[in-house]
């Protein structure tokens, strides 16, 4: 919940709010935006924690390029660019996020923030207070926060890689599958049960003992003209070459480098 803040903050100054107050909104990932909208709603509902703390509504700017984006570092982030090029351009007055966590997953991005938001003199406002890095103590409760984030999504990798080692211990664990290969109600995996995308499975690998090198498999291939059509994810999402459209160099790789359809056309399959 939402802390409702004092607008006679001594930080909040008539300085700070002639300029903009820049609202930062970011989900981890697509499924996280489509999944847990209230987590996102939330976040929208920050612009009215901004105008409580004496910004006009006209000035309140939600950046939200950044939604479906990971902040782990790894993934470029406009929305987070743009926040840190108007606080650079000094047009930034307040800067308001959930919490530490979306505006940054790393310690870089994050004393990268903090660094500019003291330069300039900008205030971070979250859930439930306001900070100011320019301050000590403020300062002091900022830097751990971000270390604590980037913490965080390693307990978080920790747990699922945990998670997937005990299924596999069990013989639970079911990973994405190539082309041409499923699931069956038991758990083995098995040829799709499409005669059609089994016949054209063979026939690739066919064609891979007759032409070793795998450019001459493409070539093959592709004067083939024929179609090919087979399921992935078991079953779901399915992928095709499809009416005369050739199969394309890098799907013949994948399917004769992966060790699980060279494996099972070698053993066949039932």
């Amino acid at each position: 919940m939402l802390a409702i803040p004092s607008s006679s903050d001594e930080r909040l100054t008539a300085v700070r709010r002639s300029k903009f107050a820049y609202v930062y909104v970011r989900q981890s990932s697509i499924n996280q935006v489509r999944h847990h909208q209230e987590s996102t709603e939330l976040q929208y509902s920050l612009v009215d924690r901004a105008v409580r703390l004496g910004w006009p509504p006209d000035r309140v700017v939600v950046i939200d390029e950044d939604l479906g984006k990971s902040g782990n570092g790894k993934v470029e982030r406009g929305g987070f660019q743009r926040l840190i090029a108007e606080i650079g351009l000094g047009n930034a007055g307040l800067v308001v996020s959930l919490d530490a966590s979306r505006l940054a997953r790393n310690n870089r991005d994050w004393h990268q923030l903090l660094e500019l938001c003291s330069l300039f003199d900008v205030i971070i406002a979250d859930g439930e207070r306001l900070y100011d890095p320019c301050a000590y103590h403020d300062r002091l409760l900022l830097g751990p926060s971000g270390i604590m984030s980037e913490a965080e999504l390693h307990q978080i990798r920790i747990r699922l890689h945990q998670g997937e080692r005990q299924k596999a211990a069990r013989g639970e664990l079911r990973i994405p599958l190539p082309g041409g290969l499923t699931y069956n109600r038991s758990g083995q995996i098995v040829f799709n049960p499409d005669e059609e995308v089994q016949a054209r499975l063979r026939l690739i690998f066919d064609k891979f003992r007759s032409f070793r090198p795998r450019d001459a498999l493409c070539v093959t291939c592709a004067r083939m003209t024929c179609a090919y059509r087979c399921g992935r994810f078991a079953g779901r999402r399915p992928m095709s070459w499809c009416g005369e459209t050739p199969p394309s160099p890098m799907s013949i790789i994948f399917c004769t480098t992966r060790p699980m359809p060279a494996h099972m056309s070698t053993a066949g399959a039932e």
